[in-house]
């Protein structure tokens, strides 16, 4: 009798073990499932945006998608909810002149940009760039427009976007 409550004993705490490890993994997936950053939002219907005469942070004001709520499409800047390792992409288009320059930026330090020359001989010219950031809670992300550039806002064009890839 007390080798069979012996053997009880020892199935009791394994059994227990995998209850605790079973528990701690469904916690971790609920957490994941809380931490989805996922933004999408274009420069809206409002046609030509700029030339402004110095750098100016571009407001892209029609939200697609906005999983998580870190982009403000009142600021045009997302903060990051959640340290972790996010992909941003940029495109714009444009026509004419003047040309087009964009930079992304990382709390006040210039990342990456896509720039087109004036439109001489095409009437429209497009770019884009994407980068991967490892980011911090809190840290901020945003498009600027260069100097004496412009975009166009037609709600299909001129977009940024951003997820979280890992945490």
């Amino acid at each position: 009798m007390c080798c069979e409550f012996g053997e009880l004993k020892a199935k009791l705490a394994a059994l227990e073990s995998r209850l605790n490890e079973s528990e701690n993994q469904i916690v971790a997936l609920r957490s994941k499932e809380r931490q989805k950053v996922i933004f999408s939002a274009e420069a809206g219907p409002r046609g030509a945006i700029g030339p402004f005469g110095s750098e100016t942070t571009l407001v892209y004001q029609r939200v697609i998608t906005n999983v998580g709520n870190a982009y403000s499409g009142s600021t045009g800047v997302f903060t990051a909810p959640f340290a972790g390792v996010y992909y941003f992409t940029i495109f714009h288009h444009a026509g004419g002149t003047p040309g087009t320059e964009l930079f992304l930026y990382r709390n006040n330090e210039r990342v990456v940009q896509t720039q087109d020359h004036p439109a001489v001989y095409e009437t429209a010219h497009n770019g884009g760039n994407a980068v991967f950031l490892e980011l911090q809670q809190g840290d901020q992300v945003y498009v600027r427009m260069g100097p004496d550039s412009h975009v166009y806002g037609s709600s299909y064009h001129t977009t940024f976007s951003g997820f979280l890839v890992e945490v």
